[in-house]
């Protein structure tokens, strides 16, 4: 009486990728020259074909990486003192778009007039990925995927970054507090918000986190 044949657990993989396999094919290489003997000839398993993984990164794909807290300060420092110049273009062309010739005439026409003019200037900058002050410090703003940011996702980047001055303004206004007061809290607010960033899984600033952007290192040389 013949034993039973011995499975190749090689012959059961084949089995996998080409469905039946013949009875011979899972007899073990050892009783295979048996089996030839005897006139059945084993029959071998075809090759598996090559089998292929997808690759989840590639080492030339760039990595986004965070600026550090200070070169990000460093710059919004910058951009402050360069918005300077933006303020006062933007007064020129609303005195004589409106022909004021007092500064206080027209206050709140011509703060919301700078609002907007903001909005341009920030909101087109952003687009491009930087602003003047961003390339010095080789900073640029993309989106969660790193793409350019489009005009609209600029705009409420834009509109969230006012949580950078608009509650001690605020407060200040609520309280009626004086200049020198309303200075010392906004200091205050700016730091603490600064620092809040280091909550941040990537460390970035929560309005970027709101508006579904991030600062990034920027490239060398990229435009």
């Amino acid at each position: 009486m013949n034993s039973p044949p011995d499975f190749d657990p090689f012959a059961l993989i084949c089995s996998a990728h080409y469905g039946t396999v013949p009875a011979l094919a899972v007899i073990a290489p050892e009783n295979q020259v048996k089996s030839a003997a005897r006139g059945s000839p084993a029959v071998p398993c075809p090759p598996l074909p090559a089998m292929t993984h997808p690759i989840s990164g590639s080492p030339d794909s760039p990595v986004l990486e965070t600026p550090s807290l200070l070169r990000r300060m460093s710059c919004w420092l910058y951009e402050g003192i360069l918005l300077f110049g933006v303020v006062f273009i933007a007064g020129y062309l609303f005195g004589a778009l409106s022909q004021t010739k007092n500064a206080m005439d027209n206050r709140h026409a011509l703060q919301a007039f700078i609002f907007v003019v903001f909005g341009i200037y920030f909101g087109w900058l952003w687009s491009k990925g930087q602003t003047l002050a961003m390339k010095t410090w080789r900073i640029r703003v993309v989106d969660l995927q790193g793409q350019p940011l489009t005009q609209g996702r600029a705009l409420i980047r834009y509109v969230w970054s006012w949580l950078w001055l608009l509650p001690p303004l605020m407060a200040a206004w609520w309280f009626s507090l004086s200049g020198g007061e309303t200075t010392v809290i906004t200091i205050g607010w700016v730091a603490i918000w600064a620092l809040l960033s280091r909550f941040h899984p990537k460390r970035q600033f929560w309005h970027d986190a709101l508006a579904g952007t991030q600062l990034v290192n920027a490239e060398p040389g990229k435009k």
